[in-house]
């Protein structure tokens, strides 16, 4: 999951944070940083050669982000459905997006589709020992 660069000038650090902590999600990983083009490239990899694709670049290495490993019970799906859909306007009420998303290019968070995406994107923004293993202590009280 990723607190983008119009979350972090609008100060939306902490209630991001905040839901996922209160939903009962671990947080694994947590950093702040200023993404290279290199590297924007390598996450967009998908979107190489649509038009959209220097745009993406552009905006994601504007200011810096919050990079974050959350652990939890089908996590995915849930911060997927916790975050809304990717256009702020077609968003759920109560989603992220919804609450805080202005338009489809300025919806504050990213979050990994997938197992395989996770990996992926895991990968490219922690190296393995930035990754914390321990026990919630809450989890009794979230899961059966």
């Amino acid at each position: 999951m990723m607190v983008k660069p119009d979350g972090v000038q609008r100060g939306l650090i902490g209630e991001i944070i905040k839901r996922f902590e209160q939903k009962g999600l671990k947080i694994a990983g947590l950093k702040m940083l200023r993404i290279t083009p290199e590297l924007a490239s390598k996450h967009y990899g998908e979107h190489r050669g649509k038009p959209f694709f220097e745009g993406l670049v552009k905006y994601i290495t504007s200011s810096p982000v919050v990079a974050m490993v959350l652990e939890g019970e089908d996590c995915i799906s849930l911060v997927r459905g916790m975050m809304g859909a990717t256009d702020p306007k077609k968003a759920a009420p109560g989603t992220i997006r919804e609450t805080f998303g202005i338009d489809i290019g300025r919806n504050v968070i990213h979050g990994s589709d997938s197992p395989e995406s996770a990996a992926r994107e895991i990968s490219l923004f922690f190296d393995e020992e930035e990754l914390c293993n321990y026990e919630l202590s809450l989890a009794a009280w979230v899961y059966e």
